[in-house]
């Protein structure tokens, strides 16, 4: 299988299957319709670049929304070391959008924003895009009991910051739904 013939051509269908899917996570860990297009496009051509390694795997969808979730990470962490923090600070003040976004979905979208890009990436993969705590394991190269912890903090860390709340979730007293075994030994 040469690869210019039978790798190009999976290449190309993996393509035309996934690069919306993936465009939306990159947008969805990004907050940028331009960045998350920039994201996709380099996990694309870094897919193709290991496509022999990527077509091998079990999942190469999940392969390919780990490349997306690490080089959205890295950019966002580039980001934010050019900026001293600027960004994060902006991200959720004073934005308008284009899109017709409702205002829960822009409140959603600025939340998401504010959390740390690992549980960012749990709570999406987990909640919008439906994947299991193993699924979503091996999509980001991390333990199940990573993503269970990491799904379950971004989710208390997610409802805060929608609640207004500018404390962290595991400073709040009495306000969680569930306590948790950690909670009881902070």
């Amino acid at each position: 299988m040469g690869r210019p013939g039978a790798d190009r051509a999976a290449f190309d269908v993996f393509f035309a299957d996934h690069y919306r899917e993936l465009a939306r996570f990159a947008y969805l860990l990004t907050g940028d319709h331009h960045a998350a297009d920039d994201v996709t496009a380099e996990a694309m051509a870094e897919a193709w670049k290991s496509w022999t390694r990527v077509a091998s795997t079990d999942w190469p969808l999940a392969y390919v929304r780990r490349i997306v979730a690490n080089i959205a990470g890295a950019r966002t962490t580039r980001l934010v070391r050019e900026r001293h923090g600027w960004w994060l600070w902006s991200a959720g003040r004073g934005e308008q959008s284009e899109d017709p976004d409702t205002d829960a979905a822009l409140d959603l979208r600025k939340a998401l924003l504010r959390m740390p890009a690992r549980k960012r990436a749990c709570v999406v993969l987990r909640y919008y895009y439906g994947l299991s705590e193993r699924e979503t394991a091996e999509t980001l190269g991390i333990a199940v009991g990573t993503v269970k912890s990491q799904s379950s903090r971004g989710l208390e860390e997610l409802a805060a910051l929608l609640r207004g709340s500018r404390s962290a979730p595991s400073a709040e007293r009495g306000g969680n739904r569930r306590s948790t075994a950690e909670g009881a030994t902070r």
